[in-house]
């Protein structure tokens, strides 16, 4: 009797309230615990989490997912909320505001880093500190319609270059064993992807909520972001045995106070390969850049036939987007096979399709030409990594890679400010975007198959 008494009361115990509860919990978080968790082994994988990479990978996509927030945020406010007489110009002064500093300020973001080896982790911290609390800025601007709104602009797009220069430089430092650059990055750029491509929807949900929303948002986003800056390993910070790279293709090259032989060791040159697969890269960026700013304004004027502006925009941001997730997924697959020929076909493509959209503008051929550019621009980006991994010494590689990447964030801006200037005609706007892709790849086609046929330049060799 007394056994049973005592099963019966823990019995009870179990089917009390509080056990009702608990487990009603549990239910409850099981779908954000399962994610969580599932996020966790595919970030971590392949020894991803024993390196540090994984942390990279998830911090990135914070970061992805921030830069959306305030993206919806000042597009409704800066682009949609006016009238459609007055958008170009107040676009206009938006992108004038604040890329024109950026023009200025970009080529100083990695040399400045590069004097920070120690403190890589507060630097990518502060970038997500700075677009949070710039993001409480503009949640009162964007009501207000101040002009504080223009600098606090500036600061998030510098702030978000900035990061992006250091997350290119930190990379390197944490490859697992058998990890090649090329696949880290692609693992890098598809988390991001893919975080942008989940926080828009929701960015769009807050908007519809009121203006202020995604941009709490994104402050809460950022404010998770600084906290995770510092949970990368220590390594990161560590810049021992390393040098600054110099972006020429050997001593007779180089510029400015490195026209004579310089007696420093460890300062190298990156070789022609990487230098011609830069170009290539910086003419695709620029594209990319044009096309971005140049269809925002046509496309707010003359929509794709049956559509509004926001549909013509959203299908165009979609394809652009399908195609650089493409273009990552292919470059993980490829790996580092023939780099040279892979830029130099790809490149090739999008001229193609920008050729054939100038002379037979349409919505189809629009929507493909923002697939295509951004398919190449994933691919080929991948393709300088894998020759920047294979040709440049270790010693130098993270100096280059970030350098790299400042000059590729500046030809963006170039190319925006092309779209910006350029009357709104479709054929004459996207003749533009092929002279500009027919200019990066003339320059470089012959040089990078020389390369290849090759077999790749030896070493770089020290200045």
């Amino acid at each position: 009797m007394a056994a049973a008494r005592t099963e019966f009361k823990s019995g009870s115990r179990g089917r009390g309230p509080g056990s009702r509860f608990r487990a009603l919990g549990r239910a409850l978080r099981l779908p954000f615990t399962g994610t969580a968790r599932g996020i966790r082994r595919a970030t971590h994988a392949h020894g991803a989490g024993e390196s540090g990479l994984g942390k990279l990978i998830e911090l990135h996509g914070v970061n992805g997912a921030g830069d959306v927030m305030i993206t919806v945020a000042l597009a409704s406010t800066v682009f949609f909320s006016v009238p459609t007489d007055e958008a170009r110009g107040r676009v206009a002064l938006y992108l004038a505001i604040t890329m024109a500093p950026f023009t200025l300020l970009a080529p100083v973001i990695g040399p400045l880093l590069d004097r920070l080896p120690h403190g890589r982790r507060a630097a990518m911290a502060a970038a997500m500190g700075a677009r949070a609390l710039l993001a409480l800025v503009l949640s009162a601007a964007v009501i207000s319609g101040g002009i504080e709104l223009y600098p606090a602009a500036l600061g998030v797009l510098v702030a978000s270059k900035a990061y992006g220069v250091v997350r290119s430089a930190v990379v390197p430092r944490l490859l697992p064993p058998r990890f090649s650059l090329v696949k880290a990055n692609s693992r890098v750029t598809l988390c991001g992807l893919l975080a942008t491509g989940v926080a828009a929807p929701v960015a769009a949900g807050l908007q519809q909520v009121g203006p202020r929303w995604p941009l709490y948002g994104a402050f809460v986003i950022f404010v998770v972001g600084t906290v995770l800056s510092f949970t990368l390993p220590p390594k990161v910070d560590s810049a021992r045995g390393e040098d600054r790279a110099l972006l020429a293709a050997d001593e007779r090259h180089l510029h400015g106070p490195h026209r004579k032989p310089v007696k420093r060791p460890g300062l190298r040159t990156v070789g022609p390969a990487v230098t011609h697969a830069l170009a290539a890269n910086a003419g695709i960026r620029c594209l990319s850049g044009f096309l971005i700013f140049f269809l925002a304004f046509l496309l707010r004027v003359h929509p794709l036939s049956g559509q509004s502006a926001a549909v013509s925009l959203g299908i165009v941001g979609v394809a652009a987007g399908a195609g650089n997730a493409l273009g990552t997924a292919v470059g993980a697959w490829l790996r580092s096979r023939a780099p040279e020929i892979i830029i130099v076909t790809v490149v090739a493509v999008v001229l193609g399709t920008a050729v054939t959209a100038a002379v037979f503008f349409s919505t189809v051929l629009v929507a493909c030409l923002a697939a295509v550019a951004g398919f190449a621009q994933a691919l080929a980006k991948l393709s300088l990594d894998a020759l920047i991994q294979r040709d440049v010494p270790e010693q130098v590689r993270t100096s280059a890679f970030a350098r790299a990447e400042t000059l590729l964030q500046v030809s963006w801006v170039f190319g925006g400010a092309v779209g910006i200037v350029l009357p709104l005609n479709g054929t004459l706007g996207l003749s533009v975007a092929a002279a500009i892709i027919a200019a990066g790849w003339l320059t470089t086609v012959r040089g990078l198959i020389g390369s290849a046929r090759h077999g790749g330049p030896a070493r770089p060799r020290v200045a």
